[in-house]
């Protein structure tokens, strides 16, 4: 069975970079051979998991999915149906990083490519993330200990630095990319603190 943990490199001589590219190219192949049917049950999942992590919530940070990874829409709508504001994270002036408030019922369009879908925004400023309760973080894979595998952008890793510090990062993923072995990480790979996956949740150190 297909696994991240089995992917993994315990090569010492590979460089941390290195061993990152391997391990996203690897996860990309394998989403893409995921069915739509998978990723939406995925999703539908994930809401209902999220729904214990968030009830407390007055603002939850969130994403749009790419067609790839596990769906978030499902997330969104069960966000507004009980009030929750929602942040999505959209591209500022020069490519710079910013947020906005996705309300219900608003238009979700794809503005740059490869970027996620993104609401008409007015942006917030990436200050913006300090009103969350919570962070859901798109990741590749991430393993037990929160060492979160990204894009390779480095986008959340700096984003991450003006949330509250009582608002806890969960990264989101496919349940085969929780990692039982450690992720290669760099200094400035920011750990998560929790795990949401469709079989379940948790955070880290507690599972």
């Amino acid at each position: 069975m297909w696994s991240v943990s089995s992917l993994v490199s315990a090569d010492p001589t590979l460089e941390t970079e290195d061993a990152k590219h391997l391990l996203r190219e690897a996860i990309r192949a394998h989403r893409n051979n995921r069915g739509t049917r998978e990723r939406t049950e995925a999703g539908h999942a994930i809401a209902e998991h999220a729904s214990e992590i968030v009830a407390d919530a007055g603002c939850v940070a969130v994403y749009a999915a790419r067609p790839n990874e596990p769906a978030t829409q499902p997330l969104i709508d069960h966000l507004h149906a009980q009030g929750i504001d929602v942040l999505l994270p959209i591209l500022g002036v020069g490519l710079s990083r910013d947020w906005a408030l996705h309300r219900p019922g608003g238009t979700l369009e794809v503005r740059a490519p490869g970027r996620p879908p993104e609401p008409d925004g007015p942006g917030l400023g990436i200050t913006a993330l300090h009103r969350a309760d919570v962070v859901f973080a798109p990741a590749l894979a991430v393993d037990r200990t929160g060492v979160r595998l990204g894009q390779g952008g480095g986008w959340y890793d700096r984003v991450l630095e003006h949330r509250r510090p009582d608002a806890p990062v969960v990264a989101v993923v496919f349940h085969d990319e929780v990692s039982d072995h450690p992720l290669p990480r760099a200094a400035h790979d920011r750990a998560v603190d929790g795990i949401l996956t469709p079989a379940g949740w948790w955070f880290v150190g507690e599972e």
